[in-house]
């Protein structure tokens, strides 16, 4: 019948014809686009991306890590903490446009507050320049960010994530100041002692930031998970140092971790101050 009114072309049978090809398409929904739309719906525009690596004598691995920092960085800040190699020197041979910034102290924490601080982009990625986490895992990242949620950590123990690196001793650790954070802070997060994260740079003073050392990655997940921002998890993979040997302490690192944890949970600095005010 179709092809005898379309071959007629009466325009009854066409009609009709139509109107029954359109009962067999399935209903649309009321927030589905139009079809065919007169004017094409403009796409927001992207948020920019900061990169900060921080790095103190790593002339060997910058290579590596920075051969493979994908097209949606904008911008990348190098903080470098007093190398005596040829770190800086190599950055820029391997990225002229990378901005170089010097830690204004000593520590992790410090280096990190610095690179925070010099960025410009809306979103904001800290990353290692050992070679143990690598570049091509953050559009991961920043598909959260674009999608809603304000904070965005890499975990090595959920699908798709996994360790190369991490020992017996350092397990443990993670484990037990994991459980912790998820005791104190009513989370549920799978990973904690991990420094690959990004997140929205409008929310850098509801981190409100202080540490020097490397229990600035957990400050950050506290001050985090303590301002209610919306946290996401991303499968990661930790790869082995590439070269040189690191500065992370697990012992007297992790009791710095501890402290955090504690000194940040909700309530304890009104806690503390307590009994200032009875006196």
């Amino acid at each position: 019948m179709n092809s005898d009114a379309h071959a007629t072309g009466h325009p009854a049978l066409v009609a009709h014809t139509r109107d029954a090809d359109r009962a067999q398409l399935p209903a649309r929904r009321s927030t589905d686009r139009p079809a065919q739309p007169w004017r094409r719906a403009q796409d927001p525009p992207r948020a920019t991306v900061s990169l900060v690596v921080p790095a103190r004598n790593e002339a060997r691995n910058i290579p590596w890590v920075f051969e493979q920092i994908p097209d949606c960085v904008d911008e990348v800040i190098l903080v470098d903490g007093d190398s005596s190699d040829a770190t800086v020197h190599m950055a820029t041979l391997c990225l002229p446009t990378v901005r170089h910034v010097r830690q204004s102290g000593p520590g992790k924490g410090n280096a990190l507050r610095t690179g925070f601080l010099a960025a410009t982009g809306d979103y904001i990625v800290m990353m290692d320049a050992d070679g143990s986490m690598t570049p091509g895992e953050i559009p991961h990242y920043l598909h959260f960010l674009d999608n809603g949620y304000d904070f965005v950590k890499g975990s090595r123990f959920i699908a798709g994530g996994g360790s190369l690196d991490i020992t017996r001793l350092r397990r443990l650790g993670n484990r037990v100041l994991l459980a912790a954070v998820n005791l104190l802070y009513h989370a549920s997060l799978t990973d904690l002692c991990y420094g690959f994260c990004a997140f929205r740079r409008s929310f850098l003073d509801d981190l409100d930031l202080h540490s020097s050392g490397f229990e600035i990655e957990t400050e950050m997940v506290a001050h985090a998970l303590r301002s209610g921002l919306r946290i996401a998890e991303v499968p990661s993979l930790e790869l082995p140092r590439r070269s040189g040997r690191s500065n992370l302490h697990a012992i007297s690192d992790g009791r710095r971790v501890l402290r955090t944890l504690l000194s940040e949970r909700p309530g304890a600095g009104s806690a503390a101050r307590s009994p200032r005010s009875a006196g």
